[in-house]
């Protein structure tokens, strides 16, 4: 790919998004969210002296993966400011008042214009690129200044473009960094002939450090524990898909005990709770609860974001969704470190957390409504087993935290 074709990519689609955006509020946000941005960037900014540290995630995923090193370098570098860039609405509609970040923007474009005037009005002395993301403009555009640039719990499988005969358009974005951290050593090896072995480094997942985190300062949700409390058997189905909810809702029809069941479905929107509700007609929804007394439904739908992180936390199993979707299944490991059996779809061999999970015993995945329903009753009426499976998986969270630390150690020997 050359840069024209890269360019004209880019400038085709802004116009689709454009057009989306007339019937599409997420593409609106994003058409939005963009307008006048040199502008706006440089009425935050002002005239601080401060140094910058920038950090850019795709999505509110990346977000969370990079938060630890984020926060701990608020913590540690309180002389520098910290702007955090997203790509995606989901992302910065959800934390644009992040309160450890002194800025929140979208990303521009990556035009040629765009990289030099956003570079030029940040002056990052650190930018840190979280996992994905990979700009043309904005990359080379950091390389000339010549401060650090990081990649951070960075993977790369066998069939990534970078390692095509044809990816050379590609594999110089990776050499405009500074440093690579890369999650495994397989990683690592794939780069080989690309990046000089002494600028990258396999530190591992920093999301391990990151769900560690949450453990450890875990925040009550009073209403989830009254709802639960005194029930045998709880199960929380996290960011699920409409396949998940057909499954679990047949789960539901065969089983007359007394087990609650909770969803936290993927999108929060009038549509498709309204769908859900169609496929758990007694389920009560979440902003709802506090309104009824003593409330008998075993089924509650949780129509806001932001909990379901610590909503595992009153499970006994729990399930994660999007096993059946061609983008493959949600964050296990949220899960999986209060030390919970975790159950998922087929669609999950991309994801190294979910497979080692399984081979350590900590998951199960299932290709069918019987499978499903045969695993969970399983798993409740098994209660050693469930245990074990919970232990497992909570070992195998903790026994893989740590990156945060060697990414900051780096930091520290390197910022200037």
């Amino acid at each position: 790919m050359s840069t024209f074709i890269y360019s004209l990519f880019l400038y085709c689609y802004r116009a689709g998004i454009f057009i989306a955006s007339l019937f599409n509020k997420k593409a609106r946000l994003w058409i939005n969210g963009r307008k006048n941005w040199q502008t706006r960037l440089k009425q935050a900014l002002g005239d601080h002296a401060a140094p910058v540290i920038w950090v850019h995630c795709a999505s509110l995923g990346e977000f969370e993966q990079g938060r630890t090193i984020l926060e701990s370098l608020k913590k540690e570098y309180p002389g520098y400011k910290i702007l955090l860039t997203f790509f995606s609405p989901s992302g910065y509609e959800i934390r644009k008042n992040y309160a450890q970040a002194d800025w929140v923007f979208y990303l521009p474009l990556d035009t040629r214009h765009n990289a030099r005037d956003f570079v030029n009005l940040v002056k990052p002395a650190l930018t840190i690129f979280v996992k994905y993301e990979y700009w043309h403009h904005l990359l080379h555009a950091l390389k000339e200044k010549g401060n650090p640039v990081l990649l951070i719990s960075a993977l790369f499988r066998e069939n990534a473009i970078f390692f095509r005969s044809y990816g050379s358009f590609h594999r110089s974005m990776l050499r405009c960094f500074t440093h690579i951290f890369v999650q495994d050593a397989e990683s690592r090896e794939r780069l080989t002939g690309i990046v000089p072995s002494g600028q990258v480094t396999v530190a591992g997942d920093t999301r391990f450090d990151r769900v560690a985190q949450i453990a450890s300062g875990f925040e009550p949700i009073p209403a989830i524990a009254a709802f639960v409390h005194q029930h045998p058997f709880v199960i929380v189905a996290g960011s699920t898909w409409p396949d998940d909810e057909k499954h679990l809702a047949s789960y539901v029809k065969l089983n007359s005990t007394n087990s609650i069941l909770i969803i936290a479905p993927h999108e929060v929107n009038d549509r498709h709770i309204k769908e859900i509700k169609v496929k758990f007609p007694q389920a009560l929804l979440f902003s709802r609860l506090k309104e009824i007394h003593a409330p008998k439904a075993r089924i509650l739908i949780i129509d806001n974001i932001g909990m379901l992180s610590r909503l595992y936390y009153y499970a006994d199993i729990t399930y994660i969704g999007g096993g059946f979707n061609k983008s493959g299944i949600h964050n296990t490991l949220e899960a999986a470190v209060f030390g919970k059996p975790v159950l998922f779809g087929p669609n999950y061999q991309k994801f190294s957390e979910a497979r080692a999970l399984i081979k350590k015993r900590g998951a199960i995945s299932y290709t069918d409504e019987n499978q499903l329903i045969k695993s969970i009753h399983q798993l409740e009426t098994n209660t050693d087993l469930r245990q074990e499976l919970g232990a497992n998986a909570g070992r195998f969270v903790g026994d893989h935290t740590g990156a945060t630390h060697i990414i900051m150690d780096y930091i520290r020997e390197n910022l200037r």
